[in-house]
């Protein structure tokens, strides 16, 4: 059975966008980089939403064959290429999609079952890179089973939360790590069921 596991970045206090909805601003760009690299090379489905889709679904799909790109970048883009994408949305259609490869939509109705299913199957763990509106609805319903928290050095000081309010459940810390080249701290946390 696979683990459904939540990667998202955050500022120090918190924000895991900036003003003006920059999710990039809360941690520097070479740990997110390593972060991606590293969880999509033993991973599979990385369910998206549908607003995360749309930002990057153009944008790493060509980087792979550009001499220009970085190692690490053409790296991710292979590697995102490579595994299957399941997108939780109402209303993109598969041309929306394009051009992601092995994308299938689920709609929202749908996706607490869908996303129950793929868990059970015998394989790699489950992703969810950003997407907060996402994750947050499936942490809410007792479907994710980590959370992978970057925390930038950045105080940004307005943004919006990772958190709405309490997560169900518990958080137990079962991994730290830092990187010499970076001052991000990833943080691992396996989540507890209620009553656990």
């Amino acid at each position: 059975m696979g683990k459904l596991i939540v990667c998202n970045i955050m500022s120090l206090e918190g924000y895991y966008t900036g003003p003006g909805n920059d999710v990039m601003a809360p941690a520097d760009g070479r740990g997110v980089r390593r972060l991606q690299r590293r969880t999509l090379a033993s991973r599979r489905h990385p369910p998206a939403g549908s607003y995360e889709l749309r930002r990057v679904q153009g944008y790493w799909p060509s980087v792979a064959d550009d001499a220009s790109a970085s190692p690490a970048n053409r790296e991710i883009s292979r590697l995102n290429s490579a595994i299957e994408k399941v997108v939780v949305s109402d209303s993109l259609t598969p041309d929306q999609t394009e051009p992601w490869l092995k994308t299938r939509i689920v709609e929202r109705a749908d996706a607490h079952e869908q996303i129950a299913e793929l868990k059970r199957e015998s394989g790699k763990d489950i992703l969810v890179f950003g997407s907060r509106t996402l994750w947050s609805d499936l942490l809410a319903n007792d479907l994710v089973d980590e959370l992978h928290l970057m925390i930038g050095r950045v105080v940004l000081g307005a943004g919006t939360p990772v958190f709405d309010g309490r997560p169900p459940g518990s958080l137990r810390l079962v991994d730290v790590r830092k990187w010499d080249d970076s001052d991000n701290v990833l943080l691992q946390y396996e989540v507890g069921r209620e009553g656990t």
